[in-house]
C-alpha cells in the first residue's frame, strides 16, 4: 500500500488484481448485476485518484468496498429499487425435484437471494456486506459509511423482515 501511494504503478496493480473478484462481487451482490465490471473498474480509477486522501493505519479493503458501494448506488440513483438487483440466479421451473437435495438447495438459494432483493436498499446493503460478503460488523460499517451500530440495527431490522419470507419458503417444501 505505501508503494501504491508513493506513486508506484506496479505496486497499485498487485491490489487490483489482488481485490478485483471481491470488488465486482460486492458490486454485483450491491445492485450493479450486469454493470459490475464498470462499477469496479470506476471503483479502482477513483480509488487511484484519492491514494492521497487513505490513511496508511487503515485497511485497504473497506476503503475500496465502500468507494464500490458508492459507484453502485450512483449507477442506480434515480431507478427504482425493484430494478438494483440483478441477480442472475437461474431460471425456476415448476416442476422441481423435490426429492433431490441438490434442487432443494438450489431452489432456497434462489428464494433466498429474491427475498434479499426485495429488502429496502439499506438494508439489502447490510445483509449483503455480513452474510454474502462475510464482512465484519466493522468492515461493513466502513464499507458503507455508517457507524458500527448502525450496523447492528439495520442488520436486526432487516433479519426481521426477512424471516417471515423464508419461513414462507420452508412452508412451502
Amino acid at each position: 500500500m505505501a508503494r501504491a501511494i508513493a506513486g508506484d504503478q506496479a505496486a497499485y496493480g498487485e491490489l487490483v488484481t489482488r481485490y478485483t473478484a471481491l470488488a465486482h462481487r460486492t458490486a454485483y451482490l450491491l445492485g450493479a448485476g450486469a454493470d459490475a465490471g464498470d462499477v469496479v473498474q470506476e471503483a479502482f480509477v477513483k480509488a487511484y485518484r484519492k491514494l492521497g486522501t487513505f490513511r496508511q493505519d487503515a485497511d485497504f479493503k473497506p476503503w475500496l468496498l465502500k468507494i464500490v458501494a458508492n459507484e453502485t448506488k450512483n449507477l442506480h440513483r434515480g431507478r427504482r429499487r425493484r430494478n438494483l438487483m440483478e441477480l442472475k440466479i437461474g431460471a425456476m421451473t415448476e416442476t422441481v425435484d423435490h426429492d433431490d437435495p441438490g434442487t432443494l438447495v438450489d431452489d432456497f438459494r434462489a428464494k433466498l437471494l429474491t427475498a434479499v432483493q426485495s429488502l429496502p436498499e439499506h438494508d439489502r446493503q447490510v445483509v449483503t456486506c455480513r452474510y454474502l460478503l462475510d464482512l465484519s460488523e466493522a468492515e461493513t460499517a466502513q464499507t458503507l459509511n455508517v457507524a458500527k451500530g448502525t450496523v447492528k440495527s439495520r442488520l436486526s431490522r432487516a433479519l426481521a423482515k426477512l424471516r417471515p419470507m423464508l419461513e414462507e419458503v420452508a412452508h412451502d417444501r
